[in-house]
């Protein structure tokens, strides 16, 4: 169906029936956006993606059978490529750091502005990562704290290269907004966020995207 309307097709995974009302008036008034199937726990997910080809999902937390940490590992497990947003009334950082480090694509707060979370549904769509203002500064301001003693010299151990792809990353640039940016292919930018992650001893495509924001607000 996508190819034929031109828009990116969402299933919704939400236990509230109103929530997921809401939503489906948000997104199907957009004109690349359109609502492919809806479920209320993670069984009825699991069976209705297996018959689905949805461009991202946006899962609710709190389900009535699960916590969604779960179904996110499925999701990661059977369809590699598959987005998931997370949509939680929880503003903990735990949360959205475990769910990020699970392989969810972004974690946006249910009281965010209807404006906010179709950035972030564009933000994840787009191959980027999304963390909502609240809980982004805490992760941020905690992985300053925890690693202060790496990230104060290793940014002088990147090349201009890769501290141009920093910076752009900080900016909350996708890999494939920052190739046409720097008029590079996707594929050698994806080998400089490689190679900044491993000078900056940072594991994760989630780690390195709140390393990027750190250091950019720090300096502009």
């Amino acid at each position: 169906m996508a190819e034929h309307t031109g828009k990116r097709s969402v299933f919704l995974v939400d236990d509230h029936p109103i929530v997921r009302q809401g939503l489906v008036q948000l997104i199907e008034q957009e004109p690349d956006l359109k609502v492919c199937g809806e479920a209320a726990d993670v069984k009825e997910a699991r069976i209705t993606l297996s018959k689905l080809t949805p461009d991202i999902v946006i899962l609710d937390l709190s389900l009535r059978d699960s916590d969604g940490l779960e179904l996110v590992k499925d999701i990661r497990n059977k369809y590699q490529q598959l987005p998931v947003l997370i949509l939680s009334m929880h503003d903990e950082s735990i949360y959205a750091e475990r769910l990020l480090s699970a392989g969810a694509n972004g974690y946006i707060m249910k009281q965010a502005a209807a404006e906010q979370l179709l950035v972030a549904v564009r933000r994840v769509l787009a191959g980027g990562i999304y963390v909502s203002e609240r809980v982004g500064a805490s992760m941020i301001e905690r992985f300053a704290v925890t690693g202060r003693q790496q990230s104060a010299d290793p940014i002088e151990r990147l090349s201009n290269r890769e501290l141009q792809v920093l910076n752009l990353i900080g900016r909350g640039k996708t890999t494939r907004e920052i190739a046409e940016t720097l008029n590079l292919s996707v594929k050698t930018v994806e080998s400089h966020r490689q190679r900044i992650k491993k000078k900056l001893n940072l594991r994760t495509a989630p780690q390195l995207v709140q390393f990027a924001v750190n250091w950019y607000s720090g300096h502009h």
